[in-house]
This record gives C-alpha cells, sequence and structure tokens, in this order.
C-alpha cells in the first residue's frame, strides 16, 4: 500500500496547473503537493496518477515519492479563495500527495541536457501509458538537485474517460513527436528491449491494487478492467513502442 499520511495544515494553491493541486503540510512533518480528488479531471486522474506513477518508479525512473493524503476541509477553513474553498470541501477524504521539492526547476531543453539511457527510458514508459502531456509545451518534468523527476501521470491511461471503446485502442501507437525528451532519447531501441519484457501482469496487479476503493465506483470490476488492458498493451510492444 501507498503509505498514508493527514493533511494538518493547507499551505497556498498551485495556480499554474488547471486543476489547482494546493501545497500542505502533514502530520509526518513533510509536505506534499495535494491533487484533489473533487478537481475538474475527477478521481480518474488520481488513479492514473498512482498507476502511471508507480509504474514508472517499479522501472527505475525517478519519480517523487507518492502517498495517500487524508484532508479534512476545516484545515483550510482561513483559505480565503472561494474557489478553494469549493474544491477542498469536494475533496474530504483520500486525495493524493507528491512529495514537494523545494527549489525545484522547471525543465529546460535547452539548459538541462539528458543522459540518452534516461531519456528513452522515459519515452518508452510514456509511450506505455500513452502520456499526452509530456510534451515541450508542458513537459511535467522538474530538475531537482541536478536530477530529473518525473511528475503529473494524471493525463496517462485516457482510455479510461471512454471504457466502451477502451479495448478498441489497446495497441493505439504512441505519438510522439513533439516528446520534450525526443532530441535526447537516441537509445530508444536498447530501452524498449530492456523496459517491455518487464511489464509483467504481476507488476501490474500490484501498481492497479495501489489505487484506494474511494476513487473507484466498483472498484473490483475496475481493477480487472486495468489489469486486462494494460496487460494486453504490454503482450504486444511492437505496437506502441516508439
Amino acid at each position: 500500500m501507498l503509505r498514508q499520511v493527514s493533511a494538518t495544515r493547507y499551505v497556498t494553491p498551485l495556480r499554474e496547473g488547471g486543476s489547482l493541486p494546493g501545497v500542505v503540510e502533514a502530520d509526518d512533518l513533510g509536505t506534499y503537493v495535494m491533487k484533489f480528488r473533487g478537481a475538474g479531471q475527477g478521481p480518474r486522474a488520481l488513479v492514473a496518477e498512482v498507476i502511471s506513477g508507480e509504474l514508472a518508479r517499479r522501472l527505475g525512473l525517478p519519480v517523487p515519492e507518492l502517498v495517500i493524503a487524508h484532508l479534512d476541509p476545516v484545515v483550510a477553513r482561513a483559505e480565503p479563495d472561494e474557489e478553494v474553498q469549493e474544491l477542498i470541501k469536494a475533496s474530504a477524504g483520500d486525495n493524493l500527495g507528491m512529495d514537494f521539492l523545494p527549489g525545484a526547476l522547471g525543465f529546460d531543453p535547452v539548459a538541462h541536457p539528458v543522459d540518452a539511457e534516461l531519456a528513452s527510458r522515459t519515452l518508452v514508459f510514456d509511450a506505455f501509458v500513452e502520456n499526452v502531456d509530456r510534451s515541450w509545451r508542458n513537459p511535467n518534468l522538474l530538475v531537482w538537485h541536478g536530477g530529473l523527476r518525473l511528475i503529473d501521470h494524471g493525463a496517462t491511461l485516457y482510455f479510461h474517460h471512454n471504457w466502451a471503446r477502451a479495448a478498441s485502442v489497446v495497441h493505439r501507437p504512441y505519438q510522439w513527436d513533439d516528446h520534450a525528451l525526443k532530441p535526447y532519447a537516441t537509445a530508444l531501441r536498447e530501452a524498449g528491449e530492456e523496459l517491455a519484457p518487464r511489464l509483467t501482469r504481476a507488476l501490474l496487479d500490484e501498481v492497479v491494487a495501489l489505487v484506494p476503493d474511494q476513487w473507484l465506483d466498483d472498484p473490483e470490476a475496475e481493477r480487472d478492467a486495468y489489469r486486462e488492458h494494460l496487460a494486453a498493451r504490454a503482450a504486444k510492444p511492437e505496437a506502441w513502442l516508439p
């Protein structure tokens, strides 16, 4: 299971993202970026964050720690923004927390060259989870203490927004023409040969099981649907590998 914390203080909203995440302090003395299940994208964005983020971690990619962050709306009673107050009230219960990285810089492809192996592995991972949000316009990459960090995977697994046609797109190719790491991803063949065999059913079962029941309408059926879709995609890497 993901580690669980409880928010003790709402610090500030982060207005760069459309879902209006916020910085919170928690009872473990840590500071987290909280993604709210009451935001416009709904809990499926948090499901994608957990499945894709924890899959990336198990594949050896650098992802900040993810936690299940319990929220009592009373912690934000002093927040003056009515929009934020409504969002927090709608998100009582379990939300997603990502370790806050103080001093982290937004990724700049010119100022922050990336090792070919890491860039290629990241691109292969993004291809598998169909990450539509790693473009040069919005790379969702941070540079912290000189190292790359992968963040914000809520736009992955977008097949789950239309389960009725999910089976028809399971082997959909990945469009990577504007991927932020494309200029550095010069070892794609090696990365694909190394990562694709590791996408086993056991690994997929492990990351799907991390999703809290509270974020799913029918936990057992939906977990099965995620497992089957991802396992079918993993079984045919030639369809999606860049």
